[in-house]
């Protein structure tokens, strides 16, 4: 059965395109394989290979030549869906999925950064994947003043397409710290490292349109598997 939050499978073939480009792992002016080959590299439909090359040709980052192929345009500026998420698999690029663990709303941790303007905030507990291996463990803070409440159907596998579409809520920067931190106890077993386990962590300070802190997450990287990552043009 299908996820229900998932993007559609023409955009996470283009997300995943794009961090490929972003990446370094298609260069500018590559050409790409047949699209027919290409699909069934994919394991999926000409008819949705082509959606996904519509979407990377609309962003400038492919040209389409007629009677010859399809040639990669390697631009920084793009905008993606995954466009601030910096973990990537170690030989790079790798399409982030995530597994939703809870959801609640509660007190703001005392050793937070100071973020937004009500004393409470949802906090968001996820596992992300990178090309299907299990890489991140996130929690996210989301100030309780944008949304009464949140539940498990309501979310995106993209928060911050989620934030955008659901909430009127623009993620417009971050910043972001990374540190050691122990794994937490409410890691799953599919996460690749125990808890209590020292790894790398980014603690995440998220702004809104408005300039307000309307955001903080933690990001335990399993990085055995994946790193941090952040290009500079």
């Amino acid at each position: 059965m299908a996820d229900p939050h998932a993007l559609p499978l023409h955009i996470q073939i283009s997300e995943m395109l794009i961090r490929d480009i972003h990446a370094g792992r298609l260069v500018d002016g590559e050409r790409l394989p047949p699209e027919r080959i290409m699909a069934e590299n994919l394991g999926i439909s000409v008819g949705t290979l082509r959606r996904a090359l519509a979407d990377l040709t609309e962003k400038r980052m492919l040209e389409r030549v007629q009677g010859s192929g399809n040639y990669i345009r390697a631009r920084t500026d793009a905008k993606s869906v995954y466009a601030f998420f910096r973990v990537e698999l170690l030989e790079g690029g790798g399409l982030p999925t995530a597994e939703l663990l809870s959801v609640e709303k509660r007190t703001k941790d005392k050793d937070l950064p100071t973020f937004g303007t009500a004393p409470d905030a949802h906090c968001i507990r996820r596992l992300r994947s990178l090309g299907g291996k299990p890489a991140v463990l996130e929690e996210i803070w989301l100030d309780a003043s944008y949304a009464d409440a949140i539940t498990p159907q309501d979310m995106s596998e993209s928060l911050y397409l989620y934030y955008r579409e659901a909430l009127g809520l623009w993620i417009t920067r971050a910043e972001d710290r990374l540190g050691m931190a122990p794994v937490p106890d409410w890691a799953p077993p599919s996460f690749g490292l125990r808890p209590n386990t020292q790894t790398v962590m980014a603690t995440r300070i998220s702004w809104s349109q408005d300039g307000t802190r309307a955001e903080v997450s933690r990001n335990w990287i399993d990085t055995n598997l994946a790193t941090y990552v952040a290009r500079i043009a």
